[in-house]
Order: structure tokens, then sequence, then C-alpha cells
């Protein structure tokens, strides 16, 4: 996994934790989903960057 892949999904894990947040705090449903939704595709990612890393090696 490249360093600048490691801090884009990171940050957009992040990003989806504060929406999650500021959805719940809010009572906004669909904000806290999207927020969700972010983490999970990040969490998607970094996945399939371990794999690929798997291979190399």
């Amino acid at each position: 996994m490249s360093a600048t892949d490691k801090i884009k999904n990171t940050g957009e894990s992040v990003v989806g934790k504060l929406k999650e947040a500021v959805g719940k705090g809010k009572d906004d449903e669909r904000l806290e989903n999207e927020g969700r939704a972010d983490q999970a595709s990040a969490d998607f990612k970094q996945a399939g960057e371990h794999v690929k890393d798997a291979f190399k090696h």
C-alpha cells in the first residue's frame, strides 16, 4: 500500500466518522448513514490494498 493511498483512505475514514458523529448529534439520519458509507468505502479500499500488497511479496 502506498503511503498516499493509506493517507487518503485514513482521511476518508476520519471524514466518515465525523459525518456520522455530526449526524447523530443533529439527529440527521441521512448524514449519519453517509458517514457510515464513507467509512465502509475506506475500509474496502484498504482491504484491497492489503490484498495487492500480499501478492507483491
